[in-house]
């Protein structure tokens, strides 16, 4: 659990340089049997891996997380993060390179 925490403290501390939820494009997550095929291509990082490139600061945890399809064709994690002060959050990180593309 605490990998979970350290990948949602580098996120919510990179907020301020992303830009704004509203400006990344999501189309539909993958179910999954469509997510295992995309992970076993090796076309984007799993979670895991994501997490353990995370800079260590400790803010909330991941909740929830979803692979779906983003813009240009691509892939992006969808995730929802608890602070601990109880405020959601929902951050959108590129699957294939784990950069923070936006958050709300």
């Amino acid at each position: 659990m605490r990998a979970w925490r350290l990948f949602a403290a580098a996120m919510l501390a990179m907020v301020t340089c992303a830009p704004s939820w509203a400006d990344v494009a999501v189309g539909a997550c993958l179910g999954k049997e469509e997510r295992r095929a995309v992970l076993a291509t090796g076309q984007v990082m799993r979670l895991a891996a994501v997490i353990r490139t995370s800079h260590p600061r400790r803010v909330g945890d991941v909740i929830k997380a979803r692979l779906c399809k983003g813009p240009q064709g691509g892939y992006v994690y969808v995730l929802t993060l608890l602070a601990r002060d109880g405020k959601v959050t929902r951050a959108t990180v590129d699957a294939t390179n784990g950069a923070i593309l936006g958050s709300r």
